[in-house]
């Protein structure tokens, strides 16, 4: 088992599309960043990287090469779950916190989960979505997510030597009844017994 956590944050900025784990969100302001400022698969990304050792987003989308302004974060959260197969291992569960003062992310929360559940492949009850308002932070002009991922290595080997063991019994069962067993002719389509009759 391997255990990732994730962290990311920006500022809102008026002018631009709000969106938050791949919804877009019908907001007065978006969120500020490189690419389209999606902070919670921002940090989903760097929570599935550094999982598996692999960095982090800036290592594979640094801010500074400009092919990545505005870029859609689905490219990004993709690479990191292509690292992690790579690796060897698949999503258990994921766990997430948001950290906002709006839009109120209740009323989203299924369509979030959703979302972030198939992009990263897993079903719905494996995505956990919840958010908190920053009371007493002074970041009310701020979006913060939180993330936690627990990975399960993928056992290729057991499963093989399952079906290595369930083909070996099988062969076994067939040597048996050749050996042991009764065979019936009727199988074949000949008669038990036969006479001189049947010679001619």
């Amino acid at each position: 088992m391997r255990i990732g956590y994730g962290f990311d944050s920006h500022a809102f900025k008026a002018g631009v599309p709000l969106v938050i784990g791949g919804v877009k969100i019908e907001h007065r302001s978006g969120l500020a960043g490189h690419s389209d400022g999606d902070v919670l698969l921002h940090a989903i990304t760097d929570a599935l990287l550094g999982a598996v050792s692999a960095g982090d987003i800036g290592t594979f989308f640094p801010p500074s090469d400009p092919q990545w302004k505005g870029a859609d974060s689905t490219i990004f959260l993709k690479t990191a779950v292509e690292e992690i197969a790579t690796a060897g291992y698949k999503i258990t569960n994921i766990d997430t916190v948001l950290i906002l003062s709006q839009p109120k992310i209740v009323p989203l929360a299924g369509d979030i989960r959703a979302r972030v559940a198939d992009l990263l492949g897993i079903k719905p009850n494996q995505v956990g979505i919840k958010a908190k308002t920053p009371e007493g932070l002074n970041q009310d002009g701020v979006a913060v997510a939180h993330v936690t991922v627990l990975l399960e290595e993928i056992k290729v080997n057991d499963g093989l030597k399952s079906m290595s063991a369930e083909a070996e019994m099988d062969m076994n069962d067939v040597v048996e009844s050749l050996v042991n067993g009764v065979r019936d002719t009727r199988a074949l389509g000949r008669k038990r017994t036969f006479d001189t009759d049947d010679l001619t």
